[in-house]
């Protein structure tokens, strides 16, 4: 194997060489294995026009290897980020050296992007953790694996190292990492159970906004009825995919809206005369996460309570309390 580094225009360029073993795997696993890193991060650097192949191929994600073909790739310094830790309390529900599980509150954003860089989870993690946070998702999103809405409740789990941050990025893929939802819907659910399945994609009439589309990514609900209340369903959501808004959308695609999402239509109900301290933002919360420890193997699974907001609505629709 040949490798090498340069330094040019203070960016790193790393050369690697495809081996008898790379021979027919697409570009993009090849840079994820050999640069140790996700695939998604691999494939940004590929569409970035960062990678360049020997054979004088265009570089594309899908593109297989030959032997002996080497792969030469510019990767950029990471960006200073603008946030800065802060002493944010967290909810922690597990830590070690390599993970660490938290109950993210409703309304606090993941990690800062425009117009919020400050008290994010990031921030506060940033804090917490000094510098023991996986640096796979640039300085941005330091430790983050996967994410959950700025007004969903939930659990969390964030990697503390590289090397775990890999082993939790493969399991969302593989589909071994446990998410489970509860949340409330608008309607009643004819079905005890199902499964939606529909591609979901930027919406073409407002790109703020993500759709059921024909040329979406793949994605799978399943759902489960807890109980059905006059106009409302509880329902406890398994994902299977993590697209963005994933619940949110599937569930206003076969009309059952989140209630309390304006977003996706489930704000026009009987809850825009609850008060707005009781329900600001969707009836969703990540309630179950499991996943085998990056390190000991061994498999982990945490549940959390529904927050008060959640509970207090259930408890007036279960006393049919005027809403």
């Amino acid at each position: 194997m040949e490798e090498k580094n340069e330094t040019k225009n203070i960016k790193k360029i790393k050369t690697l060489a495809a081996e008898a073993g790379d021979v027919g795997k697409r570009l993009d696993i090849f840079l994820a294995e050999r640069l140790e890193m996700t695939r998604s991060a691999s494939q940004k650097l590929i569409d970035g026009g960062n990678t360049v192949l020997s054979s004088g191929r265009k570089a594309a994600k899908s593109i297989l290897l030959s032997e002996g073909e080497t792969v030469t790739v510019e990767i950029p310094e990471p960006k200073v980020l603008d946030a800065a830790p802060e002493d944010i309390p967290l909810d922690i529900v597990y830590e070690d050296g390599d993970v660490i599980v938290v109950n993210k509150p409703k309304g606090m954003v993941v990690h800062p992007a425009a117009g919020n860089y400050k008290g994010t989870l990031v921030n506060a993690l940033m804090h917490h953790c000094g510098d023991s946070l996986s640096a796979i998702n640039g300085v941005v999103r330091p430790g983050i694996v996967h994410r959950i809405d700025k007004d969903t409740s939930g659990l969390l789990v964030c990697a503390k190292n590289d090397r775990a941050h890999i082993s939790l990025a493969e399991q969302l893929k593989e589909h071994s990492m446990e998410r489970a939802y509860h949340a409330l819907v608008c309607g009643r659910l004819k079905n005890d159970s199902g499964r939606i399945e529909a591609p979901i994609g930027r919406n073409p009439k407002d790109r703020k906004k993500m759709a059921v589309v024909p040329d979406g990514r793949e994605a799978a609900t399943n759902y489960e009825v807890l109980e059905r209340f006059e106009g409302f369903t509880y329902v406890r959501l398994v994902l299977e995919s993590g697209r963005t808004h994933q619940i949110r959308v599937h569930m206003s695609s076969v009309g059952h809206p989140v209630a309390g999402d304006v977003l996706y239509g489930g704000g026009r109900s009987r809850f825009e005369k609850l008060n707005e301290k009781i329900l600001s933002g969707q009836c969703l919360h990540a309630k179950t996460l499991g996943f085998d420890h990056p390190t000991t193997g061994e498999r982990m699974r945490f549940d959390s309570v529904l927050p008060d907001y959640f509970t207090a609505i259930l408890d007036k629709l279960r006393n049919k309390e005027r809403l």
